[in-house]
């Protein structure tokens, strides 16, 4: 298997254009965490040549990037880790929080639970509105001249919080949300990517289970699964998207041979300077990796992907 790669600005390594996503293993709003299974799929995704794992410190309150720093034990050469700084929690509470102090103890902190002395990528996590981002965006320029960050990105942030970041430090990647079925930055913050060299780290591209056809009519979620709260997966929007998921599956295996789960994450890395941050939370959950990669959706192919998805869903949101 061939890994597709591409390059974010300050990290030497060439980076696999799928990610592994880590917010899961937190456990929280997930169904609970299996710590020894999270360091298995970790190790595993390495082994799969998916070298980038994305986490926060928020995921699992400091659990994850723990799992992380033990997960890589031995083999930190071999993996770009990028976490995130702006929220933080003193009672199990999160909120945002982005002055200069609290950044740097943050970094701090994070580079004790990850067991390295550097970050790959550090992005800032849902600006403070209560601070003037200058001081954020100072901060985090300091720390990539000192060696303690090597780039610097930036997540859940409009093209103008971006604007005012760049104007202190250089970014080199933002992260949203995107998947076939949520398609919000294609209107701004995708094509100002493109524009100004952003490498795009699409979260949900699978868009919470969906998009990997393993789910059905009759699947229920644990009562503090995020899903829950989410309309997609409430009746009847959810048996809609089921059944365009249905149709996608059988569109992809006639026209490509592949599975809806390779379409979904072709069509993510066919949007641009993108990588796509796969949330798997056991090993086997990465089965397909390789499916994406080697081939690409033709203008036609895009063209009746939207037309099944308008087909099949009443006002999708």
């Amino acid at each position: 298997m061939r890994i597709e790669t591409l390059r974010i600005a300050g990290i030497d390594k060439p980076v696999a254009r799928i990610a592994l996503g880590t917010w899961s293993m937190g456990g929280h709003l997930w169904g609970g965490a299996d710590n020894e299974q999270s360091i298995r799929t970790i190790r595993h995704a390495l082994n799969c040549g998916i070298n980038l794992i994305d986490s926060a410190p928020v995921y699992g309150l400091g659990l994850c990037e723990t799992l992380i720093g033990k997960a890589l034990r031995g083999q930190r050469h071999s993996a770009v880790i990028a976490t995130k700084a702006g929220v933080q929690w003193d009672d199990g509470s999160p909120w945002r929080q982005a002055t200069a102090q609290r950044i740097r103890k943050a970094v701090e902190d994070s580079l004790v639970r990850l067991e390295t002395d550097y970050i790959d990528l550090y992005q800032v996590d849902w600006p403070d509105a209560l601070l003037a981002r200058q001081e954020t965006a100072d901060t985090l320029e300091s720390l990539r001249r000192e060696g303690k960050i090597l780039a610097v990105g930036a997540s859940h942030c409009s093209c103008a919080h971006i604007n005012d970041f760049s104007r202190h430090t250089p970014l080199a990647t933002v992260q949203p949300p995107y998947n076939l079925f949520e398609r919000a930055i294609d209107c701004d913050l995708l094509p100002y990517a493109k524009q100004h060299s952003l490498v795009v780290l699409a979260y949900g591209p699978l868009c919470r289970g969906l998009l990997t056809g393993s789910l059905h009519a009759a699947s229920c979620f644990a009562d503090d699964d995020k899903r829950t709260l989410d309309a997609k997966f409430t009746a009847p929007r959810f048996e809609q998207y089921l059944a365009a998921v249905a149709a996608l599956d059988s569109y992809a295996r006639e026209c490509h041979g592949k599975s809806v789960l390779a379409l979904a994450l072709r069509w993510v890395l066919d949007q641009g300077p993108t990588i796509a941050l796969w949330g798997a939370r056991t090993p086997e959950q990465l089965n397909g990796v390789d499916e994406a990669f080697g081939w690409r959706l033709s203008a036609e192919d895009l063209t009746h992907i939207d037309r099944i998805i308008a087909s099949e869903l009443n006002n999708p949101r």
